[in-house]
């Protein structure tokens, strides 16, 4: 499965809060909320401008902002460079399933 559309990030005000999987939410962690993709699933996130990639599980449900393909921790977003945009468009790759 490959996806394509708009990343966006959440940190420290959801830090600790209980996830849609039932884990509570750690803005350290290379994880990241998708709106199907099974909990558990290993996505390859590529920055479609700079390349950079990050690899995260998913473990919670959003985005639900339109034109949005995922939420991704704080610690993901950093690694993706878009602390501060925001938001970037992104490519979203399957590489292990749940």
């Amino acid at each position: 499965m490959t996806e394509v559309g708009l990343a966006s990030w959440y940190g420290r005000e959801h830090h600790g809060k209980r996830t849609a999987s039932g884990e509570p939410f750690d803005m350290g962690a290379l994880t990241a909320a998708h709106r199907s993709l099974p909990f558990g699933t290993w996505v390859r996130v590529t920055h479609l401008t700079t390349g950079q990639t990050v690899t995260v599980r998913i473990n919670d449900r959003g985005p639900w902002v339109g034109g949005r393909v995922i939420d991704l921790s704080r610690r993901a977003a950093q690694t993706l460079g878009i602390l501060g945009d925001g938001v970037a468009r992104v490519r979203l790759e399957v590489v292990r399933g749940s």
